[in-house]
């Protein structure tokens, strides 16, 4: 998880990356898109989402003072190219946040089974639906602030999260100690959360 070993530079330049490829993406049928980079391009990019792109633009925006003046005006650049792209394709924009918003939940079924299969591996897999989680509430976040219908994707939220409480307990912060700042437990508190470790028997 590259959350834990954050690096402005990376994020900006993956987030560039994302709004670069973000038309058409943005009114094609294709949940998951690609980037110019690629396994061919040099260094593998991570898939393009309009959530992946709004976890990267948030967290680079509140840690904005440690940014150099060059990553700021970067940044300002890819802000802007973004917000122009949301209110040209608004429809299609709200759209791919809801769809995405869904598929991301529902993925997050597969960890559920396992989690109830195998309580030992549950540790194991519990980072990349920390990530999933997040993207969906930087969704949320966004559907809000566009004024946009989002009651369902709470109502699902919430039932995800009855769920990931069952198997967590509390915890130091998952993350880059630098991006705690950023996700604030009341919000974020499957940031705080692991599920436990079962102690490996001594019986053998």
């Amino acid at each position: 998880m590259t959350e834990k070993t954050f690096n402005a530079d990376r994020d900006l330049r993956e987030a560039k990356a994302m709004v670069d490829a973000l038309v058409p993406y943005v009114y094609e049928d294709a949940l998951y898109g690609r980037t110019g980079g690629g396994l061919f391009g040099g260094s593998a990019m991570p898939a393009l989402t309009i959530g992946s792109l709004l976890l990267r633009l948030r967290r680079l925006r509140e840690l904005d003072e440690r940014l150099s003046p060059a990553q700021r005006d970067q940044l300002g650049q890819i802000a802007k190219a973004h917000d122009g792209i949301m209110s040209e394709w608004r429809q299609h924009y709200v759209e791919k946040l809801h769809r995405e918003g869904e598929s991301r939940l529902k993925a997050m079924r597969t960890f559920f089974d396992e989690c109830e299969e195998s309580p030992r591996q549950c540790a194991n897999i519990y980072l990349p639906e920390v990530v999933r989680r997040t993207i969906v509430q930087e969704i949320v976040r966004v559907l809000k602030m566009l004024e946009e219908p989002h009651d369902e994707l709470v109502k699902a939220m919430r039932g995800v999260d009855s769920k990931l409480r069952r198997f967590t307990e509390p915890a130091a912060f998952l993350w880059e100690p630098d991006l705690q700042m950023v996700y604030p437990q009341s919000e974020f508190w499957w940031l705080y959360a692991v599920p436990p470790r079962a102690e490996t028997s001594k019986d053998s």
